[in-house]
């Protein structure tokens, strides 16, 4: 028994195996170095322990390795008894010996030699090393379980199969039951493995999507910090550009308004000797001819005084911020078109279009139009004179509080008439639908109809094309800007803003 009292001493109490690399702690207790390791690193940082006593650390300890520990347990390694069961042979007392068998029906574990001499009776069942002796027999009959009941999934003895309560049942040899069970058993673990390998690699793939996720905003980040510190430059080089013109006309018009003062004095000076000079006239004809002399000098106009230009100062701004616009939309993401207009001949006739061709308004009165090609028939609905067939594109609109309205892009070739002429209800249109006065949301394509909760917050609503990508998205300009809806697709012809406007009061004006 020593050599059992030894193996439990150098036993790893974490992976109940010989140490290997063991490393003590400060209380004293042993453990593997990776077993130690693997342990404090399911711990949450300040609150490591150690897995037998449960002392405590404030901070993770510095590991020592045990050479002494290391080197017994080698040498056990090496000369001990080799026996990852820890079950020794029930006749070796003098010495312990690993056992190989055991036998069901002795209750007894053997080495090789006793197991040599052991009955070859077929009585005597015999297994892999083990102590449990109580779960291979019948608790009532106590006698061996060599059967397996299917009707009531129970492991039974031969008394149980004969007279007892399974007596009449269907059953199978235990070991046939149990290789089946091991085939159902293996087939399941495949299952759980492959799951297991699915689950892995969806976990991989959303880690390597955070990580994507990450380096986009940090660039994204680093490039809009970038931007707005160019345009907070350019602001103030227009700033002073601004100053120094509005310095320069002031400096212009005070040298004009300090000349034209300076001749004013002078002629003032003129005026008031010539006034001494009359006064001092004796005669009558010098007195008249004098008088006529400033009369006609003081009809004279002086020059009126510089001013500052103000509509020089405010064009030169205007340039300015308009450059600086036109350089911020050359780096944005997407282009945003000035020239989305309505297209008058695809408009139903229930639909009015504004003077400026930016709005579309719902009328019960039917509208006396004659061209019928391209209009649309069944539902008040109107495209734009704008097709986009690459890149990515933003506008946005504006709602009315009330009434039944349709958002979204479509082909050309979409029907115009019968049910399919709705947008969302083919495949060659994408919609937003916002209905019952903005209390409900909805989004549409190919019939199929997908509800957003929750409804709009306002009346204004982003939309974004990206035509290689294939993606059609709905934002809300509330704030913050909501992400409603994106369709995914692959897009193959000209694509269409459209829009519709049903019942009374109901309108939607393209903003930009």
């Amino acid at each position: 028994m020593a050599s059992a009292d030894m193996r439990k001493e150098l036993t790893c109490p974490i992976c109940v195996s010989i140490y290997t690399d063991p490393v003590t702690l400060t209380c004293g207790h042993n453990f593997c170095l990776s077993c130690i390791n693997r342990t404090w690193d399911n711990q949450d940082e300040g609150e490591y322990s150690c897995p037998e006593c449960q002392l405590r650390f404030s901070k993770r300890p510095e590991l020592k390795r045990n050479l002494r520990m290391h080197n017994i347990s080698k040498t056990f390694q090496l000369t001990g008894p080799v026996n990852d069961t820890g079950i020794f042979c029930t006749y070796c007392i003098h010495s312990p010996v690993p056992a190989t068998k055991s036998c069901l029906m002795r209750d007894a574990s053997l080495c090789d030699a006793h197991l040599s001499v052991h009955s070859k009776s077929g009585e005597h069942v015999l297994t892999e090393p083990t102590t449990s002796w109580g779960i291979t027999k019948c608790a009532k009959h106590k006698k061996l379980l060599k059967y397996y009941c299917t009707e009531d999934a129970a492991c039974i003895c031969e008394s149980c199969k004969l007279s007892g309560e399974h007596r009449g049942h269907d059953v199978e040899l235990l070991n046939e039951a149990s290789e089946k069970k091991k085939e159902k058993l293996k087939a399941v673990l495949q299952k759980l493995t492959t799951k297991i390998e699915k689950t892995e690699n969806r976990v991989q793939s959303l880690q390597e999507h955070r990580r994507r996720v990450q380096e986009k905003a940090a660039g994204g980040t680093e490039r809009l910090t970038t931007q707005i510190r160019d345009i907070m430059e350019q602001l103030k080089d227009l700033e002073k550009r601004v100053l120094s013109e509005i310095t320069r006309q002031q400096d212009q018009a005070l040298t004009t308004i300090s000349k034209v003062i300076q001749q004013l004095e002078k002629e003032k000076d003129k005026l008031t000797r010539k006034m001494c000079h009359i006064e001092d006239l004796d005669d009558f004809c010098g007195a008249e001819k004098g008088d006529n002399e400033v009369t006609q000098r003081g009809d004279k106009q002086v020059p009126a005084g510089g001013d500052l230009d103000e509509v020089l100062i405010s064009v030169t701004l205007y340039r300015g911020l308009a450059d600086i616009v036109t350089d911020v939309k050359r780096g944005m993401y997407m282009h945003v078109p000035s020239d989305i207009l309505l297209d008058i001949k695809t408009a139903h006739n229930n639909i009015i279009l504004s003077g400026d061709l930016k709005t579309a308004s719902y009328t019960d009165i039917n509208q006396p139009r004659l061209e019928k090609a391209k209009r649309f028939t069944v539902y008040p609905q109107v495209l734009s004179t704008k097709s986009f067939s690459s890149g990515r594109h933003y506008w946005e609109v504006q709602i009315s509080e009330s009434g039944d309205l349709y958002i979204g892009v479509c082909y050309t070739s979409m029907e115009r008439e019968g049910y399919q002429s709705l947008i969302g209800n083919n495949n060659k249109s994408w919609g937003l639908r916002s209905f019952n006065n903005n209390k409900d949301l909805s989004v549409r394509y190919n019939t199929k109809v997908t509800s957003l909760s929750p409804p709009l917050s306002c009346d204004r609503v982003g939309i974004l094309l990206d035509y290689e990508a294939g993606r059609l998205t709905f934002y809300e300009l509330c704030d913050p800007i909501r992400h409603l809806h994106t369709f995914t697709t692959t897009f193959s012809e000209l694509l269409y803003p459209a829009f519709s406007a049903w019942s009374d009061c109901a309108w939607v004006r393209i903003l930009r």
